[in-house]
């Protein structure tokens, strides 16, 4: 066996362990996709951004004077 062999042997095994663990890692990716989409988090996507623009920044209160 030489060097070109043993070194495509070891690249072989190493996608026996890639292929199956990037399999996993992207069906828990979906998986918490449809978890969130089901639970109502992408009910709502336009009130927290109309929310910021419509927030009133000025103090509620005058300011305080100093006697």
């Amino acid at each position: 066996m030489g060097d070109i062999e043993r070194d495509a042997i070891v690249e072989m095994e190493s996608l026996y362990l890639l292929i199956p663990l990037s399999l996993l890692i992207v069906f828990i990716a979906i998986w918490i996709f449809i978890r969130a989409s089901k639970t109502g988090q992408f009910d709502d996507l336009q009130g927290p951004a109309e929310r910021i623009l419509w927030d009133d920044d000025r103090p509620q209160h005058p300011p305080a004077t100093k006697p």
